[in-house]
């Protein structure tokens, strides 16, 4: 089990572009596909696992190159369309739909991915642009000892008298932050589009604990009693000791998703789709949920029994996880963010 939370992870190894390749025997040194993996235990477990599982599978060299949306974006940015530093790209959907609009992207040829067909609709969002190879669905975790009454829904957060200022939230610069927002527009106002109304909501939440990545560790400190978390985490923090539960919330769930994208002008386009083929699939699949308890997007992976506590989230209960227009939010952000400066405190 690891130490650290994936949050923690990220922000530790969010600026690290550092590449490592995958050693093979000379005869298959010919292709070498780059794949962008986030740091610390995920770029372990890329270089343990599912990257010498693509070698055997493919026959390539991998090179790993650690980072994040922010840093993936900015190099291709600074490459150019034409000539990416990557084939295919894996992050959340938030930067790939501005990356899309860009013109990095090419719409998938589902010929080539076997795996495709049997996604669950949520992981189909795209119109066939992207195909999500991992979800960590987000509930509302709780203190179990230090709150009398367990939260059933969003709505709780405001009228559930135990939490006003004991809630703990994602900022605006997380994707979760973001998300945060546009679930308040469409609980409070007429949908997610509704921002004067999410903000206004919001305000009315009083003084919160704000973080970027991390909210463990406010939570294990009793900083707050109530937060949004993904699954996962909280069963890393429940296997550690710490009194924490989580919820499925009545209004539905968010989520953290990754969306793999192929590169129009991609270097090794062809060597792309057999790695996208590779973690759609049962085989790419399981041992990611076994590793990080992420609920797997391919319909045909079965949760084992002594995992369904820690990945419950499976089967019907993926229809429950709500999706979000991030087109509408990336050109808004600016001024979202602004106005959530003022509003939040």
């Amino acid at each position: 089990m690891m130490n650290m939370n994936r949050r923690q992870l990220l922000a530790g190894m969010g600026g690290l572009a550092a590449a490592s390749m995958i050693s093979l025997p000379a005869r298959a040194q010919s292709k070498t596909l780059v794949v962008p993996t986030l740091g610390g235990a995920w770029e372990q477990f890329w270089r343990s696992t599912l990257a010498p599982a693509f070698t055997a599978k493919s026959g390539a060299a991998v090179t790993l190159d650690a980072g994040n949306g922010r840093v993936w974006s900015a190099n291709l940015r600074a490459a150019g369309a034409q000539n990416p530093p990557y084939s295919i790209l894996m992050t959340n959907e938030a930067f790939a739909s501005s990356l899309r609009k860009e013109g990095f992207f090419e719409k998938l040829d589902l010929t080539k991915l076997s795996n495709y067909n049997d996604l669950y609709p949520l992981a189909k969002k795209t119109d066939g642009w992207g195909a999500v190879a991992m979800v960590s669905p987000i509930g509302i975790a709780y203190r179990t000892d230090m709150v009398k009454t367990p939260p059933k829904g969003w709505k709780d957060l405001w009228e559930n008298p135990e939490f006003k200022g004991r809630i703990g939230l994602y900022n605006f610069a997380n994707t979760a932050g973001k998300m945060e927002l546009m679930l308040a527009s469409k609980i409070f106002g007429k949908d997610q589009y509704d921002i004067d109304a999410g903000f206004k909501a919001l305000e009315k939440l009083g003084p919160v604990i704000q973080a970027d990545f991390n909210l463990s560790t406010g939570l294990a400190a009793g900083e707050f009693v109530v937060a949004p978390f993904d699954f996962g985490e909280v069963a890393r923090l429940r296997s550690q000791g710490l009194p924490v539960d989580v919820v499925v919330p009545e209004e539905g769930m968010l989520m953290f998703d990754q969306t793999l994208n192929i590169l129009a002008h991609a270097p090794e386009k062809e060597l792309a789709y057999q790695y996208a083929d590779f973690l759609l699939s049962p085989e790419g699949q399981i041992p990611l949920m076994k590793q990080f308890f992420v609920s797997p997007t391919n319909s045909k992976v079965v949760v084992p029994a002594d995992l369904q506590k820690d990945v419950p989230i499976s089967g019907g209960t993926m229809d429950k996880i709500l999706t979000w227009d991030w087109n509408f939010m990336n050109e808004k952000q600016a001024e979202f963010s602004e106005s959530w400066a003022k509003v939040m405190r």
